[in-house]
């Protein structure tokens, strides 16, 4: 690939993108009443349209997968309505966007749950993490095993989820099957101590992801269903003793649904790239799809990971959150713009949507 290659468009599914930075899904805890997406919403999301693709922050299929405060849904009339707001955003500036999809499991608190219960995970295992709850950090509550007769229902939660969402105007979805969350807490036997269906060998403990990933790409289609992973990620407590042959299995199973795309965090999620050993060739290898490579990449990392057939497209999180008009900077050399991380986590318009794009600062220093 030539120099250029991180701005030549790329075709993902039913979608071309207009180039190959993708922003990666930010969870930023500002949704309204009855955790509807809000117009400040709206204008962030319009703001980085030009990137190649959103992927929006999580947001749960469910009541009970919401981990955090004021994180936005996809389950009721209301939300739907509110994410057409952000849809409609980006659309209007010629832009591309995928809802992200999640069940947080353990990663909750009681206080997030309906009627206080205690939140679900495969095993009865409280995570070593916390959650955002009562505006402040908590330590997540202590979880219950879920039955397996309430495993369909997770799988019908994200089916709808999905559907929802192209209701709302997205161009495709992404299931979080990353960073400790539901999935990914039942693919790993740090947290999966299930002797059932759903637990013990690879394939068990896979069955989940792949049976809530068939679900979506049955509801929206194929072409317009992403997934993420994160095989070594310790991120939310999450452990696993065998990731290479799980995640060769996993992903060798989503390239027989013919999915769009996987969206794989390379080491530990915003930590080193190091974190633990793995081959991301070898699931590269195994799947047909578009691979979005995600963790730690500037332009020039990202330029050499095309430039060497790493990776289709390149993942950018916090530098899109600082720099509205990433694409732009990137395009013509300009500084990019440090991230404020006192106002990561809820909030209004302060560190949301009045970071300026470079035309503006240098207008300021005129």
């Amino acid at each position: 690939m030539s120099e250029s290659s991180l701005f030549s468009s790329y075709d993902l599914g039913s979608i071309t993108l207009a180039n190959r930075l993708v922003m990666a899904p930010l969870t930023r805890n500002r949704a309204g009443a009855g955790l509807v997406p809000t117009d400040l919403m709206a204008e962030y999301y319009g703001q980085r349209a030009s990137a190649g693709l959103i992927i929006t922050e999580a947001s749960q299929v469910s009541r009970q997968g919401q981990g955090y405060q004021d994180t936005p849904g996809i389950y009721t009339d209301a939300q739907v309505a509110g994410w057409r707001t952000v849809t409609d955003a980006v659309h209007a500036k010629g832009g591309k966007i995928y809802l992200q999809l999640w069940h947080v499991g353990r990663v909750s608190h009681v206080d997030l749950q309906e009627n206080g219960a205690a939140p679900v995970a495969p095993s009865a295992i409280r995570a070593e993490t916390k959650t955002v709850v009562n505006n402040g950090f908590v330590d997540v509550s202590e979880p219950r095993a879920l039955g397996l007769d309430e495993i369909p229902g997770i799988v019908d939660d994200f089916r709808r989820g999905a559907a929802n969402a192209i209701a709302a105007g997205f161009d495709g979805v992404e299931v979080h099957g990353a960073n400790g969350y539901l999935l990914d807490q039942f693919a790993k036997d740090g947290a999966n101590h299930r002797t059932d269906a759903y637990g013990g060998s690879i394939a068990n403990r896979a069955r989940l992801m792949i049976a809530v990933t068939a679900a979506v790409a049955d509801a929206v289609g194929p072409a317009r269903t992403g997934i993420r992973l994160s095989p070594v990620s310790p991120a939310n407590g999450i452990a696993t003793s065998d990731p290479q042959p799980l995640f060769d299995h996993i992903v060798e199973q989503l390239d027989a649904l013919g999915i769009a795309y996987i969206h794989v965090v390379e080491g530990a999620t915003g930590g080193p790239r190091d974190a633990a050993p793995f081959d991301y060739a070898a699931l590269r290898s195994r799947f047909r799809g578009a691979y979005i490579a995600n963790n730690g990449f500037d332009q020039t990392f990202a330029e050499a990971h095309l430039a060497d057939g790493k990776a289709d497209l390149i993942a950018f999180g916090r530098p899109f959150i600082a720099n509205p008009d990433l694409v732009e900077r990137m395009k013509t050399g300009a500084p990019l713009a440090q991230v404020d991380p006192q106002t990561l986590y809820g909030g209004g318009a302060r560190g949301y949507t009045d970071y300026p794009v470079a035309a503006a600062t240098q207008e300021s220093a005129a």
